[in-house]
């Protein structure tokens, strides 16, 4: 079966009544869990994009601090969890700001928590490939936001 274009849908739900709607979200909600998040992002986090970064930036600082340091296989393993999550979380809020800031918080919390980045070349690549995703978001941004932010990505880069 094929998908139909969004212009479709979109043209098919105008023509839907509001209980035909309400049935078709809580459909979707019940198929996957990353329609359920975005559904409750939507309708109980949206409101404060403030609090939902900083929530997320707890969420990451708390997730870093439980990696198994035991072997380079299972930060390595950590690291991408954490940064699957904060990245599925990034797209809920469709805001460069937002990114920008959960990836530096991301970049941070990889220096704090002293990530052997000279002991794996993918942990490396990782942590550059971000600070690079932070500077293309960046230059999207207003230049009184450019400025402020692309001075602590300098910081970042010194550690």
């Amino acid at each position: 079966m094929k998908a139909s274009s969004i212009n479709t849908i979109k043209s098919e739900l105008e023509q839907r009544t509001h209980k035909d709607l309400l049935s078709f979200c809580l459909k979707l909600s019940r198929f996957k869990l990353e329609n359920k998040e975005l559904l409750s992002y939507l309708l109980f986090e949206s409101d404060d994009v403030t609090g939902y970064i900083e929530a997320i930036k707890k969420d990451i600082t708390f997730e870093f601090g439980q990696i198994n340091y035991s072997n380079i296989y299972y930060i390595k393993k950590g690291v991408r969890k954490i940064l699957r999550r904060a990245n599925k979380q990034i797209k809920f809020t469709e805001l460069k700001l937002a990114e920008v800031e959960i990836l530096i918080h991301f970049c941070n919390s990889f220096i704090d928590f002293k990530i052997p980045m000279q002991k794996s070349v993918q942990l490396k690549n990782i942590y550059l490939s971000q600070v690079n995703k932070i500077k293309k978001a960046i230059m999207t941004l207003h230049p009184d936001l450019q400025y402020d932010l692309t001075r602590q990505i300098k910081i970042i880069e010194e550690k």
